[in-house]
Formats: structure tokens, C-alpha cells, sequence
């Protein structure tokens, strides 16, 4: 996933907050890894001098989302699930061995 496809994932995310359980129930890690990162790396602050209004919005959704739970988010989880999605692998795919 490119940079301006992680934007638009995470805007689409912070738009509709409900979004977030339908990408968790679809373990869809790359875009909720990319919404986390976004929201903890905060918005820009340049954007408040070239865009008021979106720098405004976005604060606005990025506090919902914390408000909302999204601190309760692993990054570094998302991101091992990424991985293992990406590379055809799930820990939680994979059956567990039984001794016996």
C-alpha cells in the first residue's frame, strides 16, 4: 500500500468511525495499522497554515477516534498481523498442535 492509499484509508477510517470494527472483523491490519500510525504520529502541523479547515477536521476525528478507543491499539500487533497476512500467514490461521 502506497503513502496516498494509506491517506485515504485512514480518512475514510477517521470519517466513519465505525468503519474501524468492520476492518478488525475483516483483519484488514494494514489500514487500521496505517489509521494508529496516523493518529499517534498526530496531524501536521503545517496543515494548519496551508488548510485551516481540514487541520481542524482531522483533530476533531483523530481525538473521536481516541475517545472512541482507538488507544487501546497495538501498533507493533497490527503490524506483525500485516506481516503474516501479507506473507500468507496467520497466527491465528494456524491450528494449534495437540500433544497426545
Amino acid at each position: 500500500m502506497n503513502p496516498r492509499e494509506e491517506e485515504l484509508a485512514v480518512r475514510a477510517l477517521l470519517e466513519n468511525p465505525a468503519l474501524v470494527d468492520v476492518y478488525f472483523k475483516e483483519k484488514r491490519w494494514v489500514e487500521l495499522a496505517a489509521l494508529v500510525r496516523f493518529a499517534r504520529r498526530d496531524v501536521p502541523a503545517a496543515l494548519a497554515q496551508t488548510d485551516p479547515a481540514l487541520y481542524r477536521r482531522l483533530r476533531e476525528q483523530v481525538t473521536r477516534f481516541f475517545l472512541l478507543g482507538g488507544d487501546v491499539f497495538s501498533l507493533e500487533k497490527l503490524e506483525e498481523q500485516a506481516e503474516a497476512s501479507a506473507s500468507g500467514t496467520s497466527r491465528a490461521s494456524q491450528p494449534s498442535r495437540q500433544s497426545g
